[in-house]
């Protein structure tokens, strides 16, 4: 059983670690400095959209792979925090997960340095609220601050940690919708980070944005990307707590074979 336990951590680690390193790949390539990208899309709405759908890709394809079939994917504290509200994992399992995203998240962030300086341009895909001077070249405005920043970023955190989580809940609980999980996340995030990214980076989750902090130092508002994502699941748990979603059947990860398999649980 431990065997199995940390095959199942190290395969969550490494999901989160390619996770930071391909998905924050993908930001720096399309936003940063010299990137072919803007000369190509020059609308920063366009930039968005195809970098939220290649981020929300590279969960997808984690998810399919063999690292994800072993862990279920994760990737994020806040859906394994999530599934232990929905009493879907103990809290033992659910400690062992988050320890294990945040080790792949800071190991993922390191090879963005090889970017240099077209990632230091962006923060090596940093999460910042717009206020912060590095957050406009990530974002593609031109704006001066506003005083409600910190909430505007916030409330957008939570209302996109929400869906996320909602989004999961939803497909995970049907049977026929189940195997289908995976496929969600491209087409959420390519609206999430067009609609919400002018707001605070659209981070979702908390592994995501530590990451690049630790490797810029970058940590204007650095709570807002654990408190507000934490605030957006628990509101999709109560969600699912409701009469007509409350006996919805969740399970804890997010990939799903054709034809079940045994579950393994902790």
């Amino acid at each position: 059983m431990k065997k199995k336990l940390l095959s199942i951590y190290l395969s969550e680690c490494i999901g989160t670690a390619l996770l930071v390193s391909v998905g924050l790949s993908i930001v720096i390539f399309n936003n940063g400095d010299g990137s072919p990208i803007k000369a190509l899309f020059p609308s920063p709405g366009l930039r968005r959209a195809l970098t939220g759908f290649l981020f929300g890709t590279t969960g997808c394809l984690i998810t399919l792979s063999p690292v994800g079939r072993i862990s279920g994917a994760h990737i994020n504290p806040i859906v394994s925090l999530a599934f232990r509200l929905k009493k879907r994992m103990s809290a033992r399992h659910t400690i062992g997960f988050v320890i294990a995203q945040l080790i792949g998240c800071v190991i993922g962030a390191f090879p963005l340095l090889l970017w240099g300086r077209q990632g230091a341009s962006v923060g090596y895909g940093a999460t910042l609220p717009l206020a912060d001077e590095y957050a406009i070249p990530l974002i593609g405005l031109h704006t001066t601050p506003f005083p409600n920043t910190y909430i505007v970023a916030f409330l957008g955190e939570v209302i996109t940690s929400f869906l996320l989580v909602a989004g999961i809940f939803f497909f995970t609980g049907h049977k026929k919708l189940r195997r289908w999980t995976p496929f969600l996340t491209p087409p959420l995030y390519c609206l999430m980070v067009y609609a919400e990214g002018p707001l605070s980076g659209t981070s979702t989750n908390p592994a995501r944005s530590f990451g690049p902090a630790i490797i810029s130092g970058l940590w204007t508002g650095h709570w807002i990307f654990w408190l507000a994502p934490l605030c957006g699941a628990l509101l999709a748990v109560l969600l699912f707590k409701m009469p007509v979603l409350k006996w919805w059947t969740i399970l804890p990860k997010l990939w799903h074979p054709k034809r079940p398999l045994a579950e393994a649980t902790a």
